[in-house]
C-alpha cells in the first residue's frame, strides 16, 4: 500500500487579492470581491479561469461556489468543499481540503479563497439580540462573558499564570506583525507604526489584551489556485508545495462548560504532531511562521505547541528582535498578519508564507524554501500547513 500523504503532490500555482479595507468599507459586495480575487490569481498563474473546476472555503463563507462557477463561466464543477466549523481556524484546512481533491482525482485545478464584506452583512461572530442562548453561550453568557476577547482572555490568563509568562512576551508579538506591515502598502495599519509606549498606553480590552492584541475587523477578499504538482512545473511561477497539512483539536477541547482537560491550550499539540509527520520536518527546519492572531496570547501558546520554545522561555524568546525579518531567529506575521495588513479570518497569512517560499516577500525570511501556517489558535478544530520549495522535497 503506498503512503497516505500530500507531502509533495500539489502544488500554488496562482495567489491574488484584493485591495483591504477597514470593515465596512468595501465599494464592492462580498460577491464581487471574490471574483476579483480569483482572477488575480489567475492572472498571477498564467491561466484562464475556465480552467477553474473546484472551490474550497471555510467559516461560513457566503460566496457560493456554484454561484462563482456561472459567473466565471466554467463548463463544469467537479468539487466544492466547505471545512466544517472552527471558524478562522479552517483557513489551513480549507488548503488541505482543495490538495486533496486533486490528489484523489476529483479536480484538476482548485480555488481556495475567502470573502468578506462585513459592511453588506455584518460582523461574523456578532452577538444578535435573540432573547435565547444556547450552546457554549450557555455557559458564559449569564456571567457576562459574551464577546470573543472576553472568551479567549481566560485560556491566555492560565497559561501566563502557569508559565510565568509576561505582558511583554505577548507586546513582541504585535509590535512584530505592525513592523512588518510599514513596508508592506497592502496593509491597512501600512504607515502607522506602533510603539512600546503606544502599546502599553493603548486600552484595555480585557486583560491580558490591550488593543493592539486583538486583530481587526476587515473587508477584501484573498483566493489561490492549487494545482497537481506535475502541471505546476510548466506555469508562470515557481511552484510551492504542500509538504504537510492538518486539521483537529485533542480531546475535549471544545467542552462547552470551558473545562477542557487541557484548558491553557491553543489546540495544537495533536495537530502540529500530525503535520510535522506528514511534513518530514521538524520546527528547526522552518524559516517563517504566519501565525493567526485572533488575540497575541493564542500566538505564543501555538508557537510553543509547534516546538519553537518551551513555554518556560517564552519571554526570553519573544522579543521584536527575534520575530522581525530577515534577522530574527523566527520571523513571524511577515506581511502584518491579521493585527495589522488584514483580518481576512487567517487566509491572508497563506498568501504570504507563499511569498516566502516564492522569495517574493516584501519582508523577505532568511531562509525560504519552509514556510508554516497555524490557523485559529484556541479553537476547535484548529489547521495548520507547512509550504516549501522544490528543493526540500
Amino acid at each position: 500500500m503506498s503512503e497516505r500523504t500530500l507531502r509533495g503532490r500539489v502544488a500554488v500555482v496562482g495567489i491574488g487579492e484584493t485591495t483591504y479595507y477597514k470593515h465596512g468599507q468595501s465599494p464592492d459586495p462580498e460577491f464581487k470581491l471574490a471574483l476579483r480575487a480569483i482572477l488575480a490569481a489567475c492572472d498571477d498563474a498564467g491561466i484562464s479561469a475556465k480552467q477553474i473546476d473546484g472551490f474550497a472555503s471555510y467559516g461560513d463563507e457566503r460566496s457560493d461556489a456554484v454561484r462563482l462557477a456561472s459567473a466565471l463561466g466554467l463548463a463544469r464543477l467537479r468539487t466544492s468543499v466547505m471545512q466544517w466549523g472552527g471558524g478562522g481556524g479552517g483557513c489551513c484546512a480549507a488548503v488541505a481540503n482543495g490538495a486533496a481533491a486533486i490528489a484523489t482525482g476529483q479536480a484538476d485545478c482548485v480555488v481556495v479563497f475567502r470573502s468578506l464584506a462585513q459592511g453588506q452583512y455584518g460582523r461574523y461572530g456578532q452577538n444578535a439580540d435573540s432573547g435565547t442562548i444556547s450552546g457554549e453561550k450557555s455557559y458564559l453568557v449569564p456571567y457576562g462573558v459574551i464577546s470573543p476577547p472576553q472568551r479567549f482572555a481566560m485560556r491566555v490568563m492560565r497559561y501566563m499564570h502557569e508559565h510565568g509568562i509576561r505582558q511583554e512576551a505577548l507586546r513582541a508579538i504585535a509590535l512584530a506583525s505592525y513592523h512588518h506591515a510599514q513596508s508592506n502598502p497592502r496593509a491597512v495599519m501600512y504607515g502607522k507604526p506602533l510603539s512600546e509606549q503606544r502599546y502599553d498606553e493603548s486600552r484595555w480590552i480585557v486583560e491580558p489584551f490591550h488593543l493592539f492584541d486583538c486583530c481587526m475587523e476587515n473587508d477584501g477578499a484573498a483566493a489561490l489556485i492549487l494545482m497537481d504538482a506535475e502541471q505546476a512545473e510548466d506555469l508562470k511561477q515557481r511552484p510551492v508545495y504542500l509538504l504537510g497539512a492538518a486539521s483537529g483539536a485533542s480531546a475535549r477541547f471544545g467542552a462547552h462548560a470551558h473545562n477542557s482537560p487541557v484548558y491553557a491550550s491553543a489546540d495544537f499539540t495533536t495537530v502540529a504532531e500530525d503535520l510535522y509527520r506528514m511534513a518530514k520536518l521538524s520546527p528547526s527546519d522552518v524559516g517563517s511562521v504566519q501565525s493567526y492572531e485572533n488575540f497575541t496570547g493564542g500566538v505564543v501558546m501555538a508557537l510553543a505547541e509547534h516546538g519553537f520554545f518551551p513555554p518556560g522561555e517564552a519571554n526570553e524568546f519573544l522579543t521584536l528582535e527575534n520575530l522581525r525579518a530577515s534577522t530574527g531567529r523566527l520571523p513571524l506575521n511577515t506581511s502584518g498578519g491579521n493585527l495589522a495588513e488584514c483580518y481576512m479570518h487567517g487566509f491572508e497569512l497563506v498568501l504570504e508564507a507563499v511569498r516566502q517560499v516564492r522569495g517574493t516577500s516584501l519582508n523577505q525570511a532568511a531562509s525560504g524554501d519552509v514556510a508554516l501556517v497555524t490557523g485559529g489558535p484556541m479553537v476547535a478544530p484548529a489547521s495548520d500547513l507547512l509550504l516549501g520549495s522544490q528543493a526540500v522535497l
